[in-house]
């Protein structure tokens, strides 16, 4: 390829991917309801939606879950990729190999299997059986990622701390936190656009007394694609391109 043909090439890419987008937030300023011809700028669509306090609500519901998930995630799934990767214990390969398995199983299937458990422990479905779920299925993807950039270290930096005398939790804290904080940072970030983002098992496991913003918008959707819903979609890329932006500059500033 030559320079002309690639930029063309990666051009088409993004549009296909980024103009839908466009024209979300564009449509968030129209001013008409249920229209997708253009009537005029407004500002009216951003205005309710700061005045819509039960929408504010439901968007700290899922701010809250998202947080909480993608931090339990990141702990659990980050300590599962340095188990698998320095310690020998038996089923060891069973465990790496199901961790796969819940990253291609369908979210169908697990939202089904999650809400049998929680019926079978009698628990009310609500802020802890969303969490857990979230935790669940954003785990993987974190031991994933954080295993990927683990896999490439070399391991005589473990051995050489413990020739100075470290223990098991100094390597895990002085060595290799700081050697996979990249990967573990976009574990985060995957965990919680994951979270922020899922639909079906939310559906499953949450309760008629706690709502989230992408069961909200779902049902908001039923009755049709109101300007509110595009300017509440924009917001939520703009928060989620904010995230990565500070994501890159914490990045950085570290390397």
């Amino acid at each position: 390829m030559n320079r002309l043909t690639r930029i063309a090439y990666l051009a088409v890419v993004y549009l296909f991917f980024y103009f839908p987008i466009g024209v979300l937030i564009v449509y968030s300023f129209n001013n008409a309801s249920y229209s997708l011809l253009w009537h005029g700028f407004t500002l009216n669509w951003y205005k309710e939606l700061l005045s819509d306090t039960d929408l504010q609500s439901v968007a700290w519901h899922s701010l809250s879950v998202g947080i909480l998930a993608a931090t339990i995630a990141t702990m659990l799934g980050t300590l599962t990729a340095v188990s698998l990767y320095r310690y020998r214990f038996k089923g060891k390969k069973l465990l790496h190999g199901m961790i796969f398995v819940m990253i291609v199983s369908p979210d169908i299937v697990m939202a089904i299997s999650l809400l049998i458990l929680f019926s079978t422990l009698k628990a009310p479905l609500g802020f802890w059986t969303l969490l857990l779920s979230h935790v669940t299925f954003c785990m993987p993807f974190v031991a994933v990622t954080v295993y990927s950039r683990i896999a490439g270290l070399d391991k005589n930096i473990f051995e050489a701390a413990k020739d100075l005398g470290a223990s098991d939790f100094t390597i895990l804290l002085r060595v290799i936190i700081p050697l996979l904080w990249p990967a573990i940072l976009a574990g985060w970030l995957l965990s919680f656009t994951l979270s922020l983002d899922d639909v079906i098992i939310s559906f499953f496991v949450t309760g008629p007394d706690f709502d989230i913003l992408p069961l909200k918008i779902f049902s908001m959707v039923k009755l049709g694609v109101k300007p509110e819903i595009n300017a509440l979609c924009s917001v939520m890329f703009a928060l989620t391109l904010l995230i990565v932006l500070i994501a890159q500059l914490v990045l950085r500033k570290k390397q």
